[in-house]
């Protein structure tokens, strides 16, 4: 939501002080369709051929993930504490075998049924329940598990920075494809030399916009969107950092209420519940 208000006041500032100022809009307007092809068609085209299908592909949803923000509330937190702490009391009292059932089945499992939204994730679900498997097959060393987890949070992070990146590069490259737009309007002007000052001076003003189009995309569109896209990704990395932090805490031999509380603090502080919002929660889930 904030992407839409900060390009409102982006596009009416630049736009209304100019004509506020006394610019004249026609030559800007008149000349935009031409120069809004030429720079965008080149940047798309070297989007393309700078990334992957998969990355392609994955724009669309990536503008939308950075215009809507993170998927993950606060409460999304509370809830995710809340079944790892009874995922560990679980393990704690019964041994970690009393998980497979939960584990294999998650759609069916009391446990993760008292939490649909987490159970109806299945990046998140997939990956408690694959370490949990793990878990069951004597993987208990917490510092080898906080390496594998690690590494995967890692892998994950690589790959959803990927889109985050592409978009910096085309920013990066929109004031030098401004210019080329701009060098064309030149060599245009150029090859009208006699004709009257007054056309000539429009078909100069055409060629500036070129430039001014440029930067503008690249540095009031492009860029910002770019670098909000990479802030969710590390928002929503977070959330399974969270998973990684309360399974390794469980396995150093902590009780499940201070593997609760050692997960809650690597919370980011703007989405971190209370101690009081967290116990609550645990005592109010209605797990079988």
């Amino acid at each position: 939501m904030f992407i839409i208000i900060g390009l409102v006041v982006v596009l009416g500032c630049v736009f209304g002080s100019f004509v506020a100022s006394g610019g004249a809009i026609g030559p800007l307007v008149s000349s935009m369709p031409f120069e809004l092809l030429t720079i965008l068609g080149a940047a798309v085209g070297t989007f393309l051929m700078a990334n992957s299908i998969a990355a392609v592909k994955h724009l669309p949803g990536g503008i939308k993930k950075a215009i809507k923000g993170s998927q993950y509330t606060r409460s999304d937190y509370v809830d995710l504490l809340s079944l790892l702490f009874h995922i560990a009391k679980m393990a704690s009292s019964k041994g970690f075998m009393a998980l497979e059932s939960h584990i294999e089945d998650p759609q069916g499992s009391t446990v993760f049924g008292a939490f649909p939204k987490i159970r109806d994730n299945p990046h998140i679900c997939s990956f408690i329940c694959d370490y949990l498997r793990m878990a069951g097959m004597n993987a208990t060393d917490p510092y080898q598990m906080d390496e594998v987890m690690g590494n995967e949070l890692k892998k994950n992070m690589r790959e959803e920075m990927h889109l985050p990146h592409a978009l910096q590069s085309v920013s990066d490259a929109l004031p030098a494809l401004g210019i080329v737009a701009a060098v064309l309007g030149v060599i245009k002007t150029m090859a009208s030399i006699s004709k009257p000052p007054i056309i000539l001076g429009e078909m100069i003003a055409g060629a500036l916009v070129g430039t001014f189009l440029g930067i503008l995309l690249a540095y009031g569109i492009v860029a910002p969107i770019a670098s909000r896209l990479g802030g969710v990704v590390e928002e929503e990395a977070s959330y399974l950092d969270l998973v990684r932090s309360v399974v390794v805490a469980h396995l150093q031999g902590n009780a499940p209420q201070v593997s609760v509380e050692i997960g809650r603090k690597s919370i980011p502080s703007d989405l971190m519940p209370s101690f009081q919002e967290v116990e609550e929660a645990v005592s109010a889930a209605a797990v079988a």
